[in-house]
């Protein structure tokens, strides 16, 4: 069916395109005239007698033509939030048949004060039609770090002490590196990318029909640095970790260093970019535990105490070349090959495990061990992409794009119980190791088209992924004793996802209004199969996927906006895989092959105000969740419990987020921002046996104030705080990290060096420090994460020919989702 639709679809746009006529033109770039950065689908107006003759948004790179024009006296007006308008009067006539502005260059309204100043303050965020831009460059405290540091500035962005990432308390969003969809595991993916050669966060959150559907909470496009003027620009920083401070107790020292590089050159039809890091972000600390289970009136109380450290390793290789075929025809290629490892060290003492009849109240049983548990989790990943880009004469477009992935994702879980007064004697030992390679393919075809005052979008999209796994699950009692695999615990399973994607949109400005809207359709097919002879386990689904955005300009710097959007959370084969791994002594993890994916409608509305010494933006946004999907617990035996990914029903989210930037005298900056939201869920688990009824507030506080004290020397102070939240079973506790920085530049600001002082924390101050506990009918559980604080960096950094436009290079598609 999809064939059909696609090649007569391709054919007439062909058709149409031939018969077009070649007409006359205007063109232009678009750019900040503080930073020369191109100013991405800005509005462009062409007005004659004060009358609209065209419109026409900017594209990614800030470019813009008008074509099939005649001769007359024209007044281009380009408008773009956070900057002031633009007025630019050309007379045209057939001499001049293709005319060329070359580089317009806006001034940002908030900046005009500090443009005559040697560093230029500039706005925190400049919010548009669909999404709201931060630059990562303002973030000086994640500096050296990974665009996990970067996005824990961002209000919508809340980060707990396990590391997991949630957008506006939503942990399923879609992540686009440049622009490209990635499937990939969040917290894997930002981990992969330096926040040295990050040039912006682009924060999507009701997304319009011409993005994936996947990602309920919306999207995040981080956007990377390149050059922008021909010849050679290369960027490259070096980290070193100064030695821990406090004392935690942990068998090894953390430790902490890395690099990256940039480089670009670009000479008459070729652009072409390469990116390299490594990094090695240790971190020690601690868990404080205590578990109990009730069995046949029998109750069992575990409590524990011991290291939890991370050893973290990243590298990566990218690299990408763009060339300009002729004027209207281009061809990009690009490569990533990457990894990830990352060991989890959780030795525990049980000092004081006891059994108690409640019948009698007698303790019947007692028993202390040492619990060394050793989890790796590693990724290797190979990524390749091309794209086609055409132009017609009448400057539409047709892009034709592929992506293809290899990746080995395995690691393995080593848990022992050892007498705690005798060491070489082993009571228990298992080990869990899993082997998960995948493929992937992404296929896609897109047109534009300029019509009246928008432009017109369509597209085809498809994507293919297949994984295998193969888990084994091994076990002995007691020293000297063979390893015993165990077939309830260990299988070979294989999930194949298939999705067709189509979509259609138009967007555009007229008067005052800028708008998007667009339909996008996706026939999915899931399928679990396993080695166990089962039948296989088949979801098909059909679904619409609508869109609308809609900004209106009230005047005076003001303007308003309204949302709506419905995405789709798939789940990953983490979550599918019903087979339990061994998490550490106290839990089993398993999925489910039946679960389904959640469906979100998201609306939203908001208002964004520029005044003359900082900045506003507001909005208030609700998400209708069906088969939300939630990790739950249930005891599996009197010192087990086993976490399952379930769906739990439906639920309701209400929420509201603010963004305040000031300047109140020179030199000083800022940023504040907080979000806030109820979420309510409302079902059952384990076949009805659990009725879930929750609901709770959360909230979150980002702050950052930067000062200039010199020219050349500046220094930042930041904290973001994230408040308690109730569970589908139970309460997380607030978190919460302060950082410091202080930064000096020389060589007319080619080289910079930082002395970053990471969870900065004086006295008892319980800093980046979290408490999870969850409870049920017959059993509770409370973690005490503590993981470590004042951690100092320094940072140096080398700019030649300094950098400022996106760069395409590729990311890991499917593979590093799943690690």
């Amino acid at each position: 069916m999809s064939k059909l639709i696609i090649i007569p679809t391709c054919l007439l746009l062909f058709a149409w395109e031939s018969a077009a006529q070649s007409g006359s033109s205007i063109k232009g770039k678009l750019i900040d005239s503080l930073t020369t950065e191109p100013l991405a689908f800005a509005t462009i107006r062409l007005e004659s007698n004060g009358s609209l003759v065209k419109g026409e948004v900017a594209d990614d790179r800030g470019s813009f033509q008008f074509v099939g024009l005649k001769d007359d006296k024209y007044v281009i007006r380009v408008e773009y939030v956070g900057y002031k308008t633009k007025y630019i009067e050309v007379g045209y006539d057939k001499a001049s048949q293709r005319l060329d502005l070359g580089a317009i260059g806006l001034s940002p309204l908030s900046q005009q004060m500090e443009a005559v100043t040697v560093t230029g303050i500039k706005p925190n965020v400049v919010a548009t039609l669909e999404k709201q831009v931060f630059k990562a460059e303002q973030f000086e405290v994640a500096k050296g770090g990974t665009a996990t540091d970067v996005l824990r500035n961002i209000p919508s962005v809340m980060v707990n002490a396990e590391g997991e990432i949630s957008v506006r308390g939503s942990k399923g969003f879609l992540i686009l590196v440049n622009g490209k969809p990635t499937q990939i595991d969040a917290a894997t993916i930002l981990s992969q990318i330096p926040a040295n050669t990050i040039e912006k966060i682009e924060m999507i959150t009701a997304p319009s029909a011409k993005y994936d559907a996947d990602g309920k909470a919306g999207i995040i496009n981080i956007v990377t640095k390149t050059g922008t003027n021909d010849g050679l620009s290369l960027t490259t920083n070096v980290q070193y970790g100064l030695p821990r401070i406090k004392v935690y107790e942990n068998a090894t020292e953390p430790r902490r260093y890395g690099a990256d590089l940039t480089l670009n050159y670009r000479k008459g039809k070729w652009d072409v970019s390469m990116s390299a890091n490594y990094l090695k972000n240790d971190i020690a600390g601690r868990r404080v535990g205590d578990v109990n289970t009730t069995i046949n009136n029998i109750f069992t109380s575990f409590p524990s105490d011991g290291e939890r450290s991370f050893k973290r390793e990243n590298y990566g290789f990218r690299a990408s070349a763009i060339y300009t075929i002729s004027k209207n025809d281009e061809l990009a290629g690009g490569l990533y090959l990457g990894g990830r490892d990352q060991y989890r060290t959780a030795d525990i003492y049980y000092q004081n495990n006891t059994k108690t009849n409640l019948l009698t109240q007698r303790v019947v049983g007692r028993a202390r061990y040492f619990n060394p548990n050793l989890v790796l989790k590693s990724g290797e990943f190979k990524v390749f992409n091309l794209d086609y880009t055409h132009k017609f004469r009448n400057a539409s477009t047709l892009s034709l794009s592929g992506l293809y992935e290899d990746a080995l994702i395995d690691g393995f879980t080593k848990n022992s119980n050892i007498n705690i007064a005798n060491n070489k004697d082993t009571l228990q030992y298992t080990l869990n190791t899993g082997s998960n390679p995948l493929k992937a393919l992404r296929l896609k075809i897109d047109y534009e088209k300029q019509i009246g005052v928008g432009k017109l979008s369509m597209g085809y999209q498809f994507r293919q992924q297949q994984q295998d796994g193969v888990f084994v699950y091994a076990e002995r009692s007691g020293n000297n004793r063979p390893l015993i695999i165990n077939p309830a615990f260990s299988a070979q399973v294989a999930v194949l996802n298939t999705i067709h994607g189509l979509y259609t949109q138009y967007a555009g400005k007229f008067k005052k209004v800028e708008f998007s809207s667009g339909l996008r359709y996706e026939n999915a097919y899931r399928e679990f199969t396993d080695n166990r002879g089962s039948q296989p386990n088949i979801l098909k689904l059909s679904n619409l996927f609508p869109s609308v955005n809609v900004l209106y300009d009230l005047g005076k710097d003001t303007k308003w906006k309204v949302a709506y959007s419905r995405r789709v959370q798939r789940s990953t084969n983490n979550e599918l895989n019903p087979y339990p791994e061994r998490e550490h002594s106290e839990t089993l993890e398993q999925g489910d092959p039946n679960i389904r994916p959640e469906f979100v409608g998201i609306y939203e509305t908001g208002i964004t105000k520029d005044f003359k010494k900082g900045s506003l933006y507001w909005n208030v946004y609700r998400q209708q969740i069906t088969d939300i999907v939630n990790r739950v617990n249930s005891v599996y035996n009197d010192t087990i419990l086993n976490r399952v990914y379930t769906n739990a029903g439906k639920a309701r989210l209400m929420g509201t987020e603010i963004g305040v930037t000031l300047v109140p005298v020179k030199k000083l900056k800022w940023f504040i921002g907080g979000n806030v939201y109820n979420l309510k869920i409302n079902g059952t688990l384990f076949d009805k046996s659990v009725i879930v009824n929750s609901q709770g507030w959360v909230y979150s506080i980002n702050s950052n104030l930067n000062y200039q004290i010199t020219p050349t020397l500046s220094t930042q102070f930041n904290v973001s705080y994230l408040s308690a939240r109730v569970t589908a079973q139970g309460e997380d506790s607030r978190f919460y990290q302060p950082n410091l920085s202080i930064k000096k530049t020389m060589l007319n600001n080619k080289v910079s060096l930082s002395l970053l002082w990471q969870n900065t924390a004086f006295g008892n101050m319980k800093v980046n420090e979290q408490r999870i506990s969850t409870w049920g009918s017959n059993f509770y559980t409370t973690t005490n994460y503590v993981q470590e604080t004042n951690i100092f960096l320094l940072n140096l950094s080398y700019s030649f020919n300094k950098t400022d436009r996106k760069t395409k290079l590729p990311s890991s598609e499917f593979g590093e989702r799943e690690f």
